[in-house]
């Protein structure tokens, strides 16, 4: 009997229907920050209170990218120091199916 060892080539670069999740996801906070603006609209040291471990730069960073992707939305209130809020966008909400699988897969396989 023979066995055929083809294996096809594929393309230097596949499109993935899943790709633009995947990359909103993952940063090492974005998940976690996404999780705690489901609870509500926050401002930056309640996210950073919320979020153990994270520093005030790692913590910038995933709420630009997040901002970028439009996950979440930035208000800014003209005072002294500004004030600034943080939202969960239609798109963001959007995610809450996503993140509670990823969780209900978590509890079973870890």
């Amino acid at each position: 009997m023979e066995v055929n060892n083809y294996i096809p080539r594929l393309p230097e670069h596949v499109d993935c229907s899943i790709e633009p999740v995947i990359n909103v996801l993952s940063g090492k906070w974005s998940f976690l920050v996404i999780r705690e603006l489901y609870r509500g609209t926050k401002r930056f040291g309640e996210l950073q209170r919320k979020i153990p471990g994270v520093s005030p730069r790692a913590l910038s960073g995933s709420l630009r990218h997040l901002e970028t992707a439009g996950i979440l939305e930035r208000q800014v209130f003209p005072t002294v120091p500004a004030t600034v809020e943080y939202t969960l966008t239609p798109k963001g909400q959007d995610l809450y199916q996503i993140t509670k699988m990823m969780k209900v897969w978590a509890a079973k396989w870890t």
